[in-house]
């Protein structure tokens, strides 16, 4: 049996990693078995990336779609304060923004948020 001390089991690490990989290559349908087989729909990377968040910066709106429609949480923001609709937004992605917005995605949360970010990068029409 495994001691507490010993760190997580290196099984479950390189699953997480496979999860946060699946994200941002846009693997939709590998990444909904994984999720409809347990995987945190949730799970976050070191520095706080959900899955969604993964997905959303790399522009890969039918994995964004399919994760907010197995319930994960749209404004969840990572360890800097940044949520995946700013993040979409920095990177350009107005499939994404269009997808997350439908969600309910909230164009006011993060730091800075989405709306701040489409100002500063000239893209209010975006909101």
């Amino acid at each position: 049996m495994a001691d507490e001390t010993d760190g997580p089991d290196e099984r479950l690490v390189e699953l997480a990693h496979q999860m946060f990989d699946l994200a941002r290559a846009g693997e939709r349908d590998q990444l909904a078995a994984y999720v409809d087989a347990g995987v945190p729909v949730d799970l976050t990377d070191a520095d706080g990336n959900t899955l969604l968040m993964l997905a959303a910066y790399h522009g890969h709106a039918d994995t964004v779609r399919m994760l907010a429609e197995h319930a994960a949480d749209v404004n969840r923001a990572n360890d800097r304060g940044q949520t995946p609709l700013a993040g979409a937004v920095f990177k350009d992605e107005p499939d994404v923004v269009s997808v997350l917005l439908g969600a309910g995605a909230d164009p006011d949360a993060g730091t800075p948020t989405a709306r701040e970010t489409a100002t500063m990068f000239g893209r209010d029409d975006l909101f």
